[in-house]
Protein backbone atom coordinates (compact mmCIF):
# COMPACT_ATOMS: atom_id res chain seq x y z
CA UNK A 1 0.00 0.00 0.00
CA UNK A 2 1.66 3.26 -0.90
CA UNK A 3 0.49 6.63 0.71
CA UNK A 4 -0.20 10.33 -1.19
CA UNK A 5 -2.17 13.27 -0.75
CA UNK A 6 -5.19 14.28 -2.32
CA UNK A 7 -5.44 18.43 -1.48
CA UNK A 8 -3.06 17.70 1.77
CA UNK A 9 -5.72 14.75 2.61
CA UNK A 10 -3.43 11.07 2.81
CA UNK A 11 -5.01 8.62 0.75
CA UNK A 12 -3.90 5.00 -0.08
CA UNK A 13 -3.75 2.74 -3.34
CA UNK A 14 -4.33 -0.95 -3.72
CA UNK A 15 -0.10 -1.73 -3.45
CA UNK A 16 2.82 -0.26 -4.92
CA UNK A 17 4.41 0.50 -7.90
CA UNK A 18 6.36 -2.22 -9.62
CA UNK A 19 9.83 -2.55 -8.24
CA UNK A 20 12.56 -0.79 -10.79
CA UNK A 21 14.36 -4.02 -12.53
CA UNK A 22 11.31 -6.49 -12.48
CA UNK A 23 9.18 -7.16 -15.55
CA UNK A 24 6.40 -5.02 -15.95
CA UNK A 25 2.66 -6.67 -15.54
CA UNK A 26 0.62 -7.65 -18.66
CA UNK A 27 -2.71 -5.89 -19.40
CA UNK A 28 -5.29 -5.47 -21.78
CA UNK A 29 -6.70 -2.00 -21.91
CA UNK A 30 -9.60 -0.39 -23.97
CA UNK A 31 -8.15 1.62 -26.72
CA UNK A 32 -10.54 4.64 -28.70
CA UNK A 33 -12.27 2.49 -30.83
CA UNK A 34 -12.91 -0.12 -28.25
CA UNK A 35 -10.33 -2.59 -28.94
CA UNK A 36 -7.71 -3.81 -26.44
CA UNK A 37 -4.32 -3.64 -26.47
CA UNK A 38 -2.01 -5.50 -24.17
CA UNK A 39 1.80 -5.02 -23.25
CA UNK A 40 3.23 -8.13 -24.68
CA UNK A 41 1.86 -6.19 -28.00
CA UNK A 42 4.49 -3.09 -27.52
CA UNK A 43 7.58 -5.84 -27.32
CA UNK A 44 10.43 -3.98 -28.42
CA UNK A 45 9.40 -0.57 -27.62
CA UNK A 46 10.00 1.75 -24.78
CA UNK A 47 7.08 2.87 -23.01
CA UNK A 48 6.16 5.24 -20.78
CA UNK A 49 3.19 4.98 -18.73
CA UNK A 50 1.25 8.38 -18.04
CA UNK A 51 -1.17 7.15 -15.30
CA UNK A 52 -4.06 8.98 -13.97
CA UNK A 53 -7.66 9.77 -12.65
CA UNK A 54 -9.24 11.61 -15.38
CA UNK A 55 -8.97 13.52 -18.39
CA UNK A 56 -11.57 16.02 -16.71
CA UNK A 57 -9.37 17.60 -14.42
CA UNK A 58 -6.91 20.01 -15.81
CA UNK A 59 -3.30 18.74 -13.91
CA UNK A 60 -4.76 15.11 -15.68
CA UNK A 61 -4.67 16.54 -19.05
CA UNK A 62 -1.97 18.61 -19.07
CA UNK A 63 0.28 15.61 -18.46
CA UNK A 64 -1.19 13.95 -22.10
CA UNK A 65 -0.50 17.79 -23.38
CA UNK A 66 2.96 17.64 -22.54
CA UNK A 67 3.84 13.99 -22.73
CA UNK A 68 2.15 14.74 -26.63
CA UNK A 69 4.95 17.08 -27.03
CA UNK A 70 7.65 15.43 -25.16
CA UNK A 71 7.05 12.26 -27.37
CA UNK A 72 7.42 13.66 -30.48
CA UNK A 73 10.01 12.66 -32.66
CA UNK A 74 11.23 9.79 -30.23
CA UNK A 75 12.03 6.76 -32.09
CA UNK A 76 10.63 3.62 -30.18
CA UNK A 77 8.78 5.65 -27.91
CA UNK A 78 5.55 4.93 -27.10
CA UNK A 79 3.53 7.02 -24.59
CA UNK A 80 0.19 4.95 -22.98
CA UNK A 81 -2.13 7.72 -21.09
CA UNK A 82 -4.07 5.10 -18.96
CA UNK A 83 -7.22 6.36 -17.06
CA UNK A 84 -10.96 4.82 -16.29
CA UNK A 85 -11.88 7.20 -18.25
CA UNK A 86 -14.09 5.29 -21.13
CA UNK A 87 -12.62 5.15 -24.37
CA UNK A 88 -15.27 8.08 -26.35
CA UNK A 89 -13.62 10.81 -23.34
CA UNK A 90 -10.44 9.62 -24.79
CA UNK A 91 -11.46 9.93 -28.42
CA UNK A 92 -13.50 13.09 -27.63
CA UNK A 93 -10.56 14.77 -25.66
CA UNK A 94 -7.25 13.08 -28.18
CA UNK A 95 -9.09 14.60 -31.04
CA UNK A 96 -10.15 17.93 -29.54
CA UNK A 97 -6.64 18.97 -28.11
CA UNK A 98 -4.64 17.30 -31.43
CA UNK A 99 -3.21 14.74 -29.75
CA UNK A 100 -1.42 12.35 -31.84
CA UNK A 101 1.65 10.99 -30.10
CA UNK A 102 -0.30 9.51 -26.99
CA UNK A 103 -2.06 6.31 -26.95
CA UNK A 104 -4.92 6.53 -24.77
CA UNK A 105 -5.98 3.68 -22.98
CA UNK A 106 -8.90 3.02 -20.25
CA UNK A 107 -8.94 0.53 -17.58
CA UNK A 108 -12.74 0.61 -17.14
CA UNK A 109 -12.65 -3.72 -18.36
CA UNK A 110 -9.38 -4.31 -16.86
CA UNK A 111 -9.83 -4.70 -12.84
CA UNK A 112 -6.42 -6.03 -12.94
CA UNK A 113 -4.24 -3.10 -14.05
CA UNK A 114 -4.80 -0.68 -11.00
CA UNK A 115 -3.73 -3.92 -8.52
CA UNK A 116 -1.01 -4.95 -10.59
CA UNK A 117 0.40 -1.57 -10.94
CA UNK A 118 -0.61 -0.73 -7.50
CA UNK A 119 -2.02 2.92 -9.07
CA UNK A 120 -5.89 1.99 -7.54
CA UNK A 121 -7.08 4.34 -4.82
CA UNK A 122 -8.66 1.99 -2.01
CA UNK A 123 -9.90 5.25 0.04
CA UNK A 124 -11.05 8.96 0.21
CA UNK A 125 -13.61 10.63 -2.23
CA UNK A 126 -11.60 9.31 -5.67
CA UNK A 127 -11.77 5.30 -4.58
CA UNK A 128 -11.68 2.90 -7.68
CA UNK A 129 -9.75 5.31 -9.89
CA UNK A 130 -5.97 5.52 -10.47
CA UNK A 131 -3.56 7.93 -8.65
CA UNK A 132 -1.20 10.26 -10.74
CA UNK A 133 2.11 7.61 -11.45
CA UNK A 134 4.39 6.97 -14.28
CA UNK A 135 6.14 3.97 -14.88
CA UNK A 136 8.77 3.91 -17.93
CA UNK A 137 9.28 0.56 -19.36
CA UNK A 138 12.79 -0.48 -22.00
CA UNK A 139 12.16 -2.47 -24.78
CA UNK A 140 13.14 -5.96 -23.06
CA UNK A 141 9.86 -5.04 -20.74
CA UNK A 142 12.07 -4.13 -17.64
CA UNK A 143 10.43 -1.49 -15.63
CA UNK A 144 13.73 0.92 -15.30
CA UNK A 145 11.52 4.19 -13.36
CA UNK A 146 8.44 4.72 -11.38
CA UNK A 147 6.99 7.66 -9.65
CA UNK A 148 3.95 7.86 -7.31
CA UNK A 149 3.14 11.93 -7.11
CA UNK A 150 3.13 13.17 -3.96
CA UNK A 151 0.59 15.18 -4.26
CA UNK A 152 -2.58 14.17 -6.35
CA UNK A 153 -3.31 17.56 -7.72
CA UNK A 154 0.76 18.25 -9.06
CA UNK A 155 2.01 17.03 -12.03
CA UNK A 156 4.96 13.89 -12.82
CA UNK A 157 8.46 14.81 -13.50
CA UNK A 158 8.80 14.71 -17.06
CA UNK A 159 12.08 15.23 -16.95
CA UNK A 160 13.22 12.10 -14.62
CA UNK A 161 10.57 9.67 -16.89
CA UNK A 162 12.30 11.07 -20.15
CA UNK A 163 15.72 10.43 -18.84
CA UNK A 164 14.86 7.11 -17.76
CA UNK A 165 14.66 6.32 -21.48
Amino acid sequence: MARFLIKGVPANTIGDLPSKGTNAPDFQLVKSDLGTLGLSELSGKKLILNIFTSLDTSTCATSVRKFNQLAAGRTNVVVLAISKDLPFAHRRFCSTEGITNVVPLSGFRDNNFGKSYGVEIVDGPLTGLYTRSIVVIDEKGKVVYTQLVPEHGSEPDYDAALAAL
